[in-house]
């Protein structure tokens, strides 16, 4: 079965979702107002140079200053920096197509001069968006510009080949190769994207004088802008879904609007005229995502519990440092040994947990805590499995080898925020903590703040205002203690009941 992409659009927001043998593997959203930044192109100032992080603070425009890190500032050759440029090959596991397209290449370059003698502050700067502001932080920024296309990604600023590692047949990587080195313009970088392959050198040829063109007029109107301003803006997300989501292993591309699926075709035609009979447009009257399962899927990927076919589970929880997943036996009590049913159970979760955090699009530090294994050989299994479900995900990820103690420490590039934060917020009754204090709780510390509000004031009567259930409680619980409190002290407790206060809220006051 193959690959398909599910597009729903409307007047609000685009969703696209990427379907892998009828399962959805990606999910992306776009909403009106809040379009994604990432590869946009912007013409910046630099505000702070901050030497003690070798970083700088970049104006381009937004609400928060951008990010710009040593590595990935770009210097002409009569600068002191060392570029060390390398081929993409068989072997070289940390970079990717993805690298050149949202974090330049600074992953090749070896830093000999701090910042403060590269950049100055007031300087204008070309900066390209790597990574969207996340939480509090601003975006991060590169001046190594990419600027991709159907086939190829074009980078002005280093002399750098590169070949998709997805490509894998050494004679496609050579033929292609050979391509690139004949038509490449002298002192820039060419990455050949993976729906390359087989592709003949006109195609090619054509790819790169389109990006060269636009390059050109990124450098024009640079020229002409004010600082700071948007000098280039990538393609919306149908376009860009198009653009580097339709490889050869799609079969169909589905929209629900007419109005898109002519720009869909028009950009076929251009770009990819072959593939214009996999296009559809989804006439039908139950919504698109309803008819396709995707709906109820997304709606799973919210939740903090994923349910294993063995009846084992998975939770995922995010805190501010980092993504913790714990994995559980559940209702799975296997049929040999504890050691293979642990092992069964951890198996299955790697698969899972790899198809989550590209569902999910978690990045960052992740610790995966599986279950507690003795035996070396099962560790290094379940180690190899969560490695090999994760070479579907076009993410760069970091893996550890699984400690003793059963738990995986590793990274995955992070350039958006993960689908939960896209459509979700923090609870305004907890404050995203996830916990209330009980009511019982509340209780007590009404009691210890009338002791305390009488001992400081002298009064006859008080007045409590606190949560219905709260309130509840202390008629039916505390009613002794407080007819005890009254005695004592010689005053009267009124309790007033207020629906619009929170469970954990309360106040004492003289009548």
């Amino acid at each position: 079965m193959g690959n398909e992409i599910i597009m729903n659009i409307n007047d609000r927001e685009t969703r696209l979702a990427l379907l892998e043998d009828g399962q959805v593997a990606e999910i992306h959203l776009e909403r009106r107002g809040e379009r994604g930044i990432v590869g946009n192109i912007y013409k910046g100032r630099v505000i702070k140079v901050l030497p003690g992080m070798q970083a700088a603070f970049v104006d381009i425009g937004l609400p928060r200053a951008a990010f710009l890190y040593v590595g990935d500032v770009h210097h002409h050759p009569q600068d002191h920096l060392n570029l060390v440029v390398h081929e993409e090959g068989e072997d070289d596991s940390e970079k990717q197509e993805e690298l050149s397209l949202q974090s330049g290449i600074s992953e090749g370059i070896e830093f000999t001069t701090p910042i403060e003698e590269l950049i100055n502050e007031g300087e204008d700067i070309l900066v390209q968006i790597s990574k969207e502001p996340l939480g509090s932080k601003g975006a991060r920024v590169t001046s190594h510009i990419s600027i991709p296309g159907r086939h190829l990604v074009f980078m002005p600023t280093v002399d750098h080949v590169g070949i998709s590692r997805r490509i894998e047949n050494e004679i496609e990587r050579q033929r292609l190769k050979d391509i690139i080195l004949n038509i490449k313009p002298p002192v820039c970088g060419l990455i050949v994207r993976t729906v390359s392959e087989h592709e003949n050198e006109d195609k090619l040829r054509a790819d790169l004088s389109f990006l060269e063109g636009t390059w050109q007029r990124i450098m024009e109107r640079e020229k002409k802008a004010p600082a700071p301003s948007l000098i280039y803006e990538d393609l919306d997300l149908c376009l860009r879904g198009v653009r580097d989501l339709f490889t050869e292993n799609v079969t169909r591309l589905v929209v629900d609007s007419s109005e898109t699926c002519r720009r869909v075709l028009d950009f076929m035609d251009t770009f990819m005229p072959s593939l214009k009979p996999c296009l559809e447009l989804y006439e039908g009257e139950e919504p698109i995502f309803d008819h396709f399962g995707i709906e109820m899927e997304l709606n799973k990927a919210l939740g903090r519990k994923v349910w294993l076919k063995s009846g084992g589970y998975i939770n995922i929880d995010f805190t501010e440092a980092l993504v913790a997943i714990d994995v559980n036996t559940g209702r799975f009590v296997g049929k040999r040994n504890l050691q293979e049913t642990i092992l069964k159970t951890n198996l299955e979760a790697a698969k899972e947990i790899a198809y989550q955090l590209r569902l999910r699009n978690i990045g960052g530090i992740i610790i995966v805590d599986f279950i507690d294994m003795d035996r070396p050989a099962d560790r290094e299994k379940v180690t190899n499995s969560l490695l090999e479900a994760l070479k579907r995900d076009k993410q760069k990820t970091n893996i550890l080898k699984i400690s003793e103690l059963g738990l995986v420490q590793m990274t995955r590039k992070r350039t958006r925020e993960s689908l939960t934060r896209t459509l979700c917020e923090h609870c305004p009754y907890c404050e995203g903590k996830g916990f209330l204090k009980s009511q019982t709780t509340v209780c007590y510390e009404i009691l210890r703040a009338i002791t305390r509000h009488i001992a400081e004031r002298c009064s006859s009567s008080l007045k409590v205002t606190a949560h219905p259930e709260v309130v509840k409680l202390l008629f039916e619980q505390e009613s002794e203690k407080l007819e005890e409190i009254q005695k004592k002290h010689r005053i009267t407790i009124e309790l007033n009941p207020d629906q619009n206060l929170h469970q954990e809220q309360y106040e004492i006051s003289n009548p």
